[in-house]
């Protein structure tokens, strides 16, 4: 069922490379998450740990499924594509929804609106 073992090596080895490199980067971002102290700092790390996580996943799948096809597989692209659109846009908005709603609090550390 499986066709790992019609891998060639260079490939097995490029694949496990960006996978594993994929994976870190995501968990990095991750604990970024976990880790920092407000919304302001939390919303970055995940942001660039999965836009730059998924990227290495989907180099990963582009080797892995090119390689066993014999031909080049570049879905991919569409999904690294659409992160790399609405990964910034989706920050953007949940950054201004904040903003605004701890303008609207009247929260002590929030920068004042200069409009």
């Amino acid at each position: 069922m499986t066709q790992a073992p019609d891998l060639p090596l260079w490939a097995a080895i490029l694949t496990a490379f960006f996978l594993l490199a994929g994976s870190l980067i995501t968990a990095i971002g991750s604990f970024g998450l976990v880790r920092l102290k407000n919304f302001y700092e939390r919303v970055h790390a995940p942001t660039l740990g999965t836009t730059l996580g998924a990227g290495g996943v989907l180099i990963a799948s582009m080797i892995c499924f090119s390689v066993l096809k014999g031909r080049p597989v570049v879905h991919e692209v569409l999904i690294a594509l659409f992160l790399t659109i609405t990964t910034p846009v989706t920050l953007m908005l949940l950054g201004r929804a904040a903003l605004y709603r701890d303008r609207t609090e009247q929260q002590p550390d929030i920068p004042r609106d200069f409009d």
